[in-house]
């Protein structure tokens, strides 16, 4: 079994990481839609302003591990379930991080890199409910990112891809990346 983190500031290309990834059978556990389902539950709108909030909130409420604490019951039932590879989109500090590995010892954490111009381009151009589209949004849920501790984490990473502006050099570099994983095993769980 294989299990892989992905990190990176927002629309820095893990989305799209992660749909590559997809084509080598990896099965996608994203971190956020736990953040998103905790929205609904307390009816709230998912939006970028509400979603941040509640990220940090639900850290303050129940540890900083919380969301790590659900997504790894999840990757449990992926595992359960057969799953060979397992996709974590959305790692955003060191405590998750640690807490991953605790339970998935050889966790390889790969961060997705994208100059600040580029990202906001791209956070613009999907216009998702939850992305910034003024310059001060983009730059404030940045800083949310970072106040949580996902600087530490695309620091300490195992790999670190640069997501450039030319998409199909990208998706090469994801490519090369994930042959290289699988070849050499990186990333393997083992109970």
């Amino acid at each position: 079994m294989q299990i892989i983190g992905v990190t990176g500031l927002p629309s820095s290309g893990k989305g799209t990481f992660s749909k590559v990834a997809l084509e080598y059978d990896f099965e996608e556990i994203i971190m956020g839609d736990v953040i998103r389902e905790e929205l609904k539950f307390r009816n709230l709108e998912i939006n970028r302003e509400n979603s941040n909030r509640i990220m940090v909130k639900l850290r303050e409420e129940k540890g900083s591990n919380v969301i790590a604490d659900i997504t790894t019951n999840r990757i449990k039932s992926k595992l359960a379930e057969g799953h060979q590879r397992i996709l974590i989109d959305g790692i955003r500090s060191m405590a998750e991080v640690e807490h991953f590995r605790l339970h998935f010892p050889s966790l390889c954490v790969i961060a997705i890199h994208a100059d600040p111009e580029s990202r906001f381009q791209r956070s613009k151009a999907r216009k998702r409910r939850d992305d910034a589209y003024s310059r001060e949004e983009f730059e404030r849920r940045d800083a949310v990112e970072l106040g949580v501790g996902i600087g530490d984490v695309i620091a300490l990473s195992d790999i670190l891809i640069a997501s450039s502006k030319d998409l199909d050099g990208t998706l090469r570099a994801f490519r090369e990346v994930l042959d290289e994983l699988i070849d050499t095993k990186i990333g393997v769980y083992n109970d």
